[in-house]
């Protein structure tokens, strides 16, 4: 008999570290500032619609092409459907776009630091990153854009420091880099512009995703969109599983964007909850960066101070994010809630930060 069982998990993968997803706690007593959920539910047009499916609909399999919700994406973005996806998530959308365009060992470039879950992904798929440092101020550099690679993500606003990239920066990356650009605007509805409307319709080598997560409150139902050239998303339907994107998903989420004013009520009330969160905190002795996001990215002044707020704040049910890795392990990112959880948040942040100093 073998001491252990035999392995078959491929070699390159052995060493993989995977995604660490923000907690999601079981207790509803928490307050949950760690995973950039919209702290407002969707509207009630929404969840009308997602009353009103017909029991026939479940039966049958979905739209393999969702192409209602993509021509509603489409008008609002004022482009045609053939330049639109509809995938299970943005998640999705970044592996498609690996399967597409990237040969396994090719480089894929990364400002470091960035969304973490790329990395993994990039793992995963057998290719290998190019990491170019993040300017002193956390600004992406435009050495970027002469990086070799296949493929470039690039986060508008950035994850998790949220800032933006600039349009001087995105047009000189479209102009020298070789390689495909993918322009990650998960947090761009709480910016103040956005890339989805011009590049996908002048340029061939953008692909700029989106996701109904964050500004739309649907987390739950995993919608993601892509917006590109009809010739590089006929690529990607060409990969993607044949339904990928379940009933009530397409269902919410067509819904969710017809109903724009409910959309900028929610975005009103998360910016204004932001500016007085960022102003609190510098109150206190902290450092914000400008936030283009539905959080706030604060450096505590060390690595020490950092994880002691994020423990303590933890032991009085509040949760934010922490990331334990160069350049950003004196920081903490804390999510916009509601009005009455910042008011939480600031009171228990003030204590321990007291209590720090004395």
């Amino acid at each position: 008999m073998r001491d252990r069982p035999r392995t078959f998990v491929r070699p390159s993968l052995r060493e993989l570290q995977p995604y660490t997803p923000g907690e999601q706690p079981k207790s509803r007593s928490l307050i949950k500032l760690n995973t950039n959920e919209n702290p407002y539910p969707p509207p009630a047009s929404v969840l009308q619609a997602l009353r009103e499916l017909p029991g026939d609909r479940l039966r049958r399999y979905p739209d393999p092409v969702a192409l209602e919700l993509r021509e509603t994406a489409a008008a609002l973005h004022g482009c045609g459907p053939e330049h639109v996806i509809a995938t299970n998530g943005s998640d999705e959308l970044l592996r498609l776009v690996l399967t597409a365009f990237v040969e396994p060992g090719a480089k894929v470039v990364l400002p470091d630091v960035t969304y973490s879950l790329y990395e993994t992904l990039i793992a995963i798929h057998g290719a290998t990153i190019e990491r170019v440092p993040l300017r002193p101020d956390f600004r992406v550099d435009e050495a970027i854009a002469d990086a070799p690679g296949q493929l470039m993500f690039l986060c508008h606003p950035n994850a998790p420091t949220g800032l933006p990239a600039e349009p001087a920066l995105v047009e000189a990356v479209l102009d020298r880099f070789q390689g495909l650009v993918a322009i990650d605007e998960a947090y761009a509805d709480f910016a103040d512009y956005s890339y989805v409307r011009e590049l996908p319709r002048r340029r061939d080598n953008v692909i700029v995703m989106r996701t109904l997560s964050k500004s739309y409150g649907l987390a739950g139902m995993r919608v993601g969109l892509g917006f590109a050239h009809p010739a590089l998303i006929e690529a990607l339907m060409a990969v993607k599983d044949s339904y990928n994107l379940d009933v009530a998903a397409q269902v919410t989420a067509t819904a969710a964007l017809r109903d724009q004013a409910a959309l900028t009520d929610s975005l009103t009330k998360i910016k204004a909850t932001r500016a007085r969160l960022i102003s609190a905190l510098r109150e206190l002795g902290l450092e914000p960066f400008p936030s283009q996001t539905n959080f706030v990215f604060v450096r505590t002044g060390s690595r020490a101070r950092a994880r002691g707020l994020w423990e303590a704040l933890r032991a009085d049910e509040i949760l934010v994010r922490y990331f334990d890795r160069p350049r950003v392990d004196d920081c903490l990112r804390i999510s916009v809630g509601t009005d009455a959880q910042i008011d939480r948040l600031l009171e228990r942040l003030a204590l321990h930060l007291q209590l720090q100093r004395a």
